[in-house]
């Protein structure tokens, strides 16, 4: 049994925490309360999209996600309490004007995902038949069936509660460095937090701003993460418990960390009435934004560090939870191989290959 403290208490850190906590005896570390509320992972939409993600993400990122969506069942069904998770897919639409955009979009589908046609094509009977509140405003759509989601928030918490109850000693409201702490071994996974010790190496990272709105709009229903397509402001709205919307768009490289400026609430806003006027008597509950740590090869990335006896995992991106599962898993078991003495080498079911520092 190896003491193990994990510095970051976000999405990865509470992962890696529950999977060694089986056998170490583990500390965790962060600087924002038990809900996670200065992770990334608490501005986040929590979509479990490998598909739609074909379009831009690299061929590491997908099998990543296609590995988690059958990990995050197991690890949800651990929880001590109920987390909201769905599996009904997800419809992505466009107006009609903006049918070139879906078919551009269409081709990049298919390429990223094999040359396979993943989605099954909706007409304006199918999306009113499924999708009753956006009846009339599409008439064409893409149905993408094994994608799924969950409440970010309930995870984070439930999370942190599991940990807790299998006897990690949580330090909550807690910043610490890597020279603060003393252990048999340390994890890193502080995100964009570990900046200054990570571009001591090889990979730089880098912080880019994402921004999301909640909502409350107790007369609408979805029943899946619907996502729009537009020749400006492309518009993902993920619908959680009790009529609770996250809507998310931007993408900007930028590591302002102020809040949502006007713009870009009223791009997010705009685009959201665009889905289905409806949503305008929807409540503003929130306007977030928050870094999303990234490197330049856009992949995750885990280093082990022999000599100091630390792991590090960052470079999550925008896929957080789609691929958080896999990589720490595969975090878990180079972990292992490390402790025991062992060659650390690729990890053979998830393609990662550690850099050794």
């Amino acid at each position: 049994m190896a003491q193990i403290s994990i510095l970051g208490g976000g999405l990865t850190g509470r992962l890696m925490a529950l999977l060694l906590a089986q056998q170490h005896s583990v500390t965790l570390y962060d600087e924002g309360g038990k809900d996670g509320n200065l992770s990334a992972a608490f501005v986040a939409a929590a979509m479990l999209a490998p598909m739609a993600e074909a379009v831009d993400a690299t061929p590491q990122v997908l099998q990543l996600g296609y590995q988690s969506l059958d990990l995050w069942k197991q690890i949800i069904n651990r929880l001590p309490e109920p987390v909201f998770m769905q599996f009904s897919g997800s419809l992505i639409v466009w107006h009609a004007q903006d049918g070139d955009i879906a078919k551009r979009f269409a081709q990049q589908l298919r390429r990223g995902n094999g040359g396979q046609e993943v989605w099954t094509n909706w007409n304006a009977d199918d999306i009113a038949k499924n999708e009753p509140q956006l009846g009339g405003r599409f008439t064409q759509g893409f149905y993408l069936p094994t994608e799924g989601q969950l409440d970010n928030r309930q995870t984070l918490l439930a999370l942190a509660n599991a940990i807790e109850n299998a006897g990690v000693k949580c330090h909550w409201n807690t910043a610490v460095s890597l020279t603060d702490i003393t252990a048999d071994w340390l994890i890193d996974c502080r995100g964009f937090g570990a900046k200054a010790d990570w571009n001591r190496g090889k990979s730089q990272l880098r912080g880019i701003r994402g921004e999301v709105a909640r909502v409350y709009a107790p007369e609408i229903t979805l029943n899946r993460p619907t996502r729009l397509l537009h020749p400006r402001y492309p518009l993902y709205i993920a619908p959680k418990e009790n009529h609770i919307f996250v809507i998310g768009a931007t993408q900007i490289e930028s590591e302002d960390q102020s809040p949502v400026s006007v713009r870009s609430g009223l791009e997010l806003m705009s685009s959201l009435y665009a889905v289905t006027p409806a949503f305008g008597e929807a409540r503003i509950l929130e306007l977030a934004t928050n870094l999303r740590p990234t490197l330049d090869h856009h992949d995750p990335e885990i280093r082990v560090d022999i000599n100091k006896k630390i792991l590090s995992i960052n470079g999550l991106f925008r896929h957080g939870f789609m691929i958080a599962p896999a990589v720490c898993y595969a975090a878990m078991r180079i972990f292992e191989n490390a402790l025991q003495g062992q060659a650390i080498e690729k990890d053979k079911q998830t393609g990662i290959e550690p850099v050794v520092l």
